[in-house]
């Protein structure tokens, strides 16, 4: 047993923080983040949580769907900036939407959608449910070094959530995790505990940038290479690519190295930034919402992220 996508949806703050916002921030320009990520723009929370927006996002998708919460058998959400330790971010969700179902995260970095929708088609394939909510939902704002040129300008809010169900168009899928935390990284600090003596960084997204592409460039090329041989397709044959969005020009290189034209992935980076676990969902609502799907159109859904992890699936529309 397979799964099928019911619904989409996702949620943005209104509050815009452009690239011109932040060069009076610290030492940055709009050229500079332009030319070096693809962002101009990203959305930040003002007083939503990451539960809240991915409540709304949840809501959406349920609508889209046309079920009711309390039909959901499972809730597996995403996220690397829960507001809390505990109750999980997909317990807030269940509470905030009136879900009577089991809910949990999982943290597999700016990959943890495509971990959750994973996790949530073998519980489908096990049996027993028969609607699950899969979503992401991070509010990385709360969590960035604001005086941190280097990653301050990539990241922005949101969430974005789906409904799956029994079906047969998710034809192959691949995870990938390799424990290193030298190059892309979220440290908790120290905490205040009188018997630890170990220096730790505080709270903030650490990255190597350039260690970051090479690695996002080879695992999206060949992700996509091996769930289109799962299925017995090229990658020519793929309708649209929806990628995480961290970066233009790791698109760009991946398109290139596919053979795959750049009019086939999904990019909304300019508007959005990196939104980390809420990136491939977000977009994908984007597409789906677009009118341009048909029936029968192959899709696949990729990121990459700390860990260091990746994941790719792919779906029959």
């Amino acid at each position: 047993m397979s799964i099928q996508i019911l619904g989409t949806g996702s949620y943005v703050p209104e509050k815009i923080v452009t690239n011109d916002d932040l060069s009076k921030m610290v030492e940055t320009s709009d050229e500079w983040i332009t030319q070096r990520v693809g962002v101009r723009e990203r959305h930040v929370s003002v007083h939503e949580s990451a539960a809240e927006m991915g409540a709304i996002a949840a809501q959406r998708a349920l609508e889209a769907a046309g079920i009711t919460a309390d039909q959901l058998g499972l809730i597996v959400g995403a996220t690397v900036s829960a507001d809390y330790g505990c109750p999980s971010l997909s317990a807030a969700i269940q509470n905030a939407i009136g879900a009577s179902c089991p809910a949990f995260d999982v943290n597999s970095a700016c990959s943890g959608f495509m971990f959750a929708l994973d996790t949530a088609a073998a519980f489908i394939a096990r049996g027993g449910i028969r609607y699950a909510l899969v979503l992401g939902a991070e509010r990385l704002s709360r969590i960035l070094d604001w005086t941190d040129r280097s990653t301050c300008v990539i990241f922005g809010d949101g969430a974005g959530a789906a409904v799956v169900a029994p079906g047969e168009s998710y034809l192959a899928s691949h995870l990938f995790t390799s424990g290193n935390d030298s190059v892309l990284s979220i440290p908790l600090g120290k905490g205040n505990s009188p018997f630890y003596e170990k220096d730790v960084e505080p709270l903030a997204v650490h990255m190597s940038g350039q260690e970051t592409f090479k690695f996002a460039v080879k695992q999206i090329v060949g992700d996509i290479k091996l769930i289109c041989e799962q299925a017995g397709i090229s990658p020519e044959q793929i309708d649209y690519i929806v990628p995480h969005q961290a970066n233009i020009r790791i698109i760009d290189l991946a398109a290139r190295r596919l053979g795959v034209p750049m009019e086939k992935f999904i990019v909304n980076i300019e508007k959005i930034g990196n939104t980390s676990s809420a990136s491939v969902p977000i977009s994908f609502d984007g597409l789906v919402r677009s009118g341009k799907l048909k029936k029968g159109d192959l899709i696949v859904l990729c990121a990459f992220g700390g860990g260091l992890s990746s994941g790719a699936c792919l779906l029959r529309w």
